[in-house]
């Protein structure tokens, strides 16, 4: 069973992460950068081979993280995260896009994103 936040405990906990999903981002994008390098057989400002690898291996492990702190990851490209909560007896999903400086959105768990609407 997917564990349940609090508004309070998914907002601690976003704060928590912050860090490492903007580290996630940066990796991100410095994997697609190195990688269309080594495709176009050009070099990278990013690094190379064993960068990528490194890279990749982070991406993995903050993903492997999230998911262990009972996060949902819906997308990487951009980041979007839900959190299991319950808002006035309704099961809902609080909502985190990449680019939001906190967290301040929910969906119901059965509209997905299109149900988006800003936290009370």
């Amino acid at each position: 069973m997917s564990r349940i936040f609090t508004l309070d405990e998914a907002h601690e906990l976003l704060r928590e992460l912050l860090p490492a999903l903007e580290e996630f981002v940066q990796l991100r994008a410095d994997a697609a950068e190195i990688s269309l390098a080594m495709a176009e057989r050009t070099s990278s400002a990013a690094g190379g081979l064993a960068e990528l690898k490194a890279a990749e291996a982070r991406c993995n492990q903050t993903l492997a993280d999230l998911a262990e702190a009972g996060v949902e990851i819906k997308g990487i490209a951009p980041l979007l995260l839900d959190l299991p909560a319950v808002l006035d007896g309704v099961d809902v999903l609080l909502c985190w896009l990449e680019g939001d400086a906190e967290l301040g959105w929910y969906h119901r768990s059965e509209l997905g994103f299109a149900g988006r609407r800003p936290l009370p």
